[in-house]
């Protein structure tokens, strides 16, 4: 008897033993309100509720449900910031400005329940404000398939409380918002477009190419924007004729706009030209929203892509250490905007083709060539893993085969590729169409990202001249052998879109080759 209740206990404590023990869920505890001596009366909870927000619930729970916005200088300066929101390139109706402007000039003589209603939505309004400038206004995942960014966490309650008791209210629009250099300059772009006069000049019509000394009546109108938008200075006589004058200043402005600045007003200077005062800044605006969407703090290395740019910049230490010319995607197969790390360089890859390219390029190519695949040095594999010559393919059952090209200078990704985790698919990587670098319009691939004089990137961050000298790559890559390597510095890549921004007092702009600009204008203002 004795023996079987010893092991009935031994039983016991093993099984304990074997569970897990639950982790107690610990709740994120907002800061107490620090009250001042000022009037404050207590708020019906009820009231509280109708707003539907579980953030100004525990906002007030924080204050024992007594309203908190007695100090004159607290209440002003939150006024102030709400009222100039559009500085920012915020509505400040979004936030109940005029409203609670009225609510203000008559606090003296407020009821305790009107008091309450004022509190609340001078909290309420202020809290959605600095939410919208931490992570936008917008959820890019409910507007786009194709963004693949990390969702942005904030504690407004925290930081609006840290605040508010340390009587730090001043400073914290300006602590929440991004450092980064380019949203710095969209907010000097609204600054210095907000400078400009309304402008009602003519639309220009299009015309056919107009280069240095031609005559042309549309000249007329292009020269008063040139003029509008401070490419040229001083007077002009506003003739119909194409001086040096006008054609230096037309270059300025093709720069600007990251056209090729040759002087010759074609369709896409035209196009650039007709952008009024209005749409310019609706589109610094957008920008503004994007911008709060991508991280606030940027890692230590990391390449930065601006898609609409066809750029690439290598960021070392805040130093920007190499610049590539770069293709990105079609509006058709747009390049998809993405937040990873870098992690792997392979040389000499492979290609498989993937089945947009098979469906939409090459099933329509072999039905009338079979050979096609073979001048592209693309060998069809069936489920098994064997060769299935290009008679033996069956047209009907594209899907059933892998398509993979062998390595070589004229492999469709080139001699390198760099790998990184996405759900898209995509990689950074060469080409064996090099001389669409010199393009203007570099809208051209599939949705992967290539990049110019790729060799030279990947010695660069493979960062070991003895192991990965120029001569070994050469080496490795006259082999024509696959040769993955792992990248052991760390690089955030960022692959992001944006169409404006300003340099030096200058405003710049580039064509907004995916049409996402005047749509998320359009959203954000409703």
């Amino acid at each position: 008897m004795n023996k079987l209740y010893f092991l009935l206990v031994i039983c016991i404590f093993v099984g304990c033993k074997k569970d897990t023990p639950k982790i107690p869920v610990v709740k994120k505890t907002t800061p107490a309100i620090i009250l001042t001596d000022e009037r404050k009366v207590q708020i019906d909870t009820t009231l509280i509720g109708t707003f539907k927000s579980e953030t100004l619930k525990q906002f007030y729970n924080s204050s024992e449900n007594k309203t908190v916005w007695g100090n004159l200088k607290k209440r002003t300066y939150v006024l102030a910031q709400l009222s100039k929101a559009e500085e920012l390139g915020l509505n400040p109706e979004d936030y109940k400005a005029s409203k609670l402007k009225k609510f203000e000039e008559k606090i003296s003589n407020l009821s305790d329940a009107d008091l309450s209603t004022y509190d609340i939505l001078l909290t309420y309004n202020f809290e959605k404000y600095l939410n919208h400038l931490y992570k936008g206004k917008l959820d890019p995942k409910k507007l786009y398939g194709d963004w693949d960014l990390e969702e942005k966490t904030f504690d407004v309650n925290n930081v609006l409380i840290k605040a508010f008791n340390k009587n730090k209210l001043d400073s914290v629009v300006d602590n929440i918002q991004s450092k980064a250099s380019t949203y710095k300059q969209l907010l000097k772009a609204l600054e210095i477009i907000n400078t400009f006069p309304d402008d009602d000049i003519k639309n220009i019509e299009s015309v056919n190419k107009i280069t240095l000394h031609d005559t042309n009546s549309v000249l007329i109108n292009i020269k008063k924007r040139l003029l509008f938008w401070k490419d040229m200075s001083g007077k002009d006589s506003l003739t119909k004729i194409y001086d040096q004058k006008t054609f230096e200043s037309v270059k300025k402005f093709q720069e600007r706009h990251g056209l090729a600045s040759d002087g010759v007003i074609g369709i896409g200077t035209i196009n650039a030209l007709n952008y009024s005062k209005e749409r310019r800044k609706q589109q610094i605006i957008a920008n503004l929203e994007r911008w709060r969407w991508y991280n606030n703090d940027l890692a230590e290395n990391y390449f930065i892509i601006n898609i609409p740019d066809y750029s690439l910049n290598v960021v070392e230490s805040q130093d920007t250490t190499l610049v590539r010319n770069i293709v990105v995607g079609t509006s058709k197969r747009k390049t998809p905007i993405i937040t990873s790390i870098l992690k792997t360089v392979v040389f000499n890859p492979t290609w498989t083709v993937p089945p947009t390219i098979l469906k939409e390029d090459v099933v329509p190519a072999m039905k009338r060539n079979r050979n096609y695949l073979a001048h592209k040095n693309i060998t069809i594999y069936d489920t098994s893993g064997n060769v299935v010559e290009p008679n033996a393919w069956n047209e009907n059952k594209p899907g059933n085969y892998r398509y993979v090209q062998s390595p070589g200078y004229n492999n469709s990704l080139g001699l390198m590729k760099i790998l990184f985790p996405n759900h898209h698919s995509v990689y950074l990587h060469d080409t064996n169409h090099r001389n669409y670098f010199v393009r203007n319009n570099r809208s051209l691939s599939s949705g992967c990202v290539r990049i110019e004089n790729p060799l030279e990137l990947a010695e660069h961050i493979l960062d070991d001249s003895e192991k990965w000298s120029k001569v070994r790559i050469d080496t490795i890559i006259a082999s024509k052998k696959t040769t993955s390597v792992k990248i052991k510095k760390k690089y955030a890549l960022y692959q992001w879109y944006w169409t404006a921004w300003s340099k030096k007092n200058q405003l710049l702009f580039r064509a907004d080759i995916y049409n996402l600009d005047s749509d998320l204008y359009s959203k954000l203002r409703n």
